[in-house]
């Protein structure tokens, strides 16, 4: 049996509910061009070769180090780049390479926030402009006009209404960040593709985003992809967590097993550098510190990518790139010296 058909199989076993959104096999490599002609001399492997199910109502976040390829794997889901390879399905819909108005009517279902509260919005138009914009777009008229729509979703993530013809440059990030949440709650779409909502806000705002986020999956239905690298936050707020390295995911799990009992030694790393407010617990965990550097995507390394900064690797590592096998019911990894595996 193939990788990819032993990761899919694994992914679609275990009873979770209706898959909303699926990812095969899911690349994205930027062409480098060099030389008076332009020729392609190279590629930048962003993301090769995800697999993974999002389902419904649920918080899937991903997580890794800057460059691990996590914002572009969020830009690939909402189609906002289209991928090299591999497919993207939105409610069994292959959407991978569908033309800009083949897309149009399913923006409705998935849109994005962004992480720049402040440069995702237009900064010459009002609110009431900018938070209407998917009605125009798709051409929808909701009921009552879009005034008074426009106000609804403005109380709706703790704005008064009474701002619509407010610029964003009047208002807090933390208020900009709410203005974009109204925006992409618009057309009141299934999924949404969170890319750092968080990390660009004051500390003392963080909190209220996030957990405003949470109110509005609960009241709303909403399905989230949470991008992120507070690690504190991702254990807030979600349901699973995939760990990215390199363009690869190394761990998928629910949030409890992948913080608790991690598998691939990348994510043990990760995990030992939470902080954690009790001093009794924090003295007696081991800090794992990784030396070296990440590897080039444009050249990763062969066989396990990790193993460059692996404490662990073998020979094996360099020769045979683990696959994302399940070691426990519903927590895969791809590691050939994994930890924390329960016995037989």
């Amino acid at each position: 049996m193939t990788e990819q058909s032993t990761t899919s199989a694994v992914d679609l076993g275990k009873p979770r509910g209706e898959v909303l959104l699926s990812a095969r096999g899911l690349q994205k490599h930027f062409p480098i061009k060099a030389g008076f002609l332009r020729r392609t001399v190279g590629a930048v492997q962003a993301v090769d070769g995800l697999d993974f199910d999002v389902y419904k109502g649920e918080t899937l976040s991903l997580v890794g180090e800057s460059g691990c390829g996590k914002s572009t794997t969020g830009r690939l889901l909402t189609r906002l780049l289209e991928p090299t390879g591999g497919t993207v399905e939105l409610e069994g819909r292959d959407i991978s390479h569908l033309s800009q108005n083949e897309l149009r009517p399913m923006r409705r279902d998935m849109q994005m926030v962004f992480q720049d509260p402040f440069g995702s919005l237009n900064p010459r138009h009002t609110v009431g402009t900018i938070v209407g914009a998917p009605w125009r777009i798709q051409g929808v008229n909701p009921e009552g006009g879009v005034k008074k729509a426009v106000q609804d979703l403005l109380a709706l993530v703790g704005l008064n209404p009474e701002h619509y013809n407010r610029y964003p440059h009047e208002f807090s990030g933390g208020q900009r960040q709410r203005i974009g949440i109204a925006r992409t709650l618009a057309l009141r779409p299934k999924l949404i593709v969170a890319d750092e909502p968080v990390s660009a806000l004051d500390v003392s705002i963080q909190a209220q985003v996030v957990n405003l986020l949470e109110d509005l999956q609960e009241e709303l239905d909403l399905t989230y992809v949470m991008i992120a690298h507070d690690l504190s936050v991702v254990r807030h707020v979600s349901d699973r967590v995939a760990v990215m390295y390199l363009g690869k995911i190394v761990e998928l799990g629910e949030r409890d097993a992948v913080y608790e009992r991690p598998m691939h030694p990348y994510t043990v790393a990760l995990m030992s550098a939470v902080p954690i407010p009790d001093p009794a617990r924090r003295d007696k965990r081991e800090r794992i510190l990784l030396t070296g550097d990440v590897p080039s995507p444009i050249n990763p390394p062969s066989g396990c990518r990790f193993r460059t900064r692996c404490w662990k690797a073998q020979e094996v590592c360099a020769t045979t790139e683990p696959p994302l096998a399940e070691l426990a019911p519903g927590h895969r990894a791809a590691c050939h010296f994994p930890e924390n595996v329960p016995a037989a």
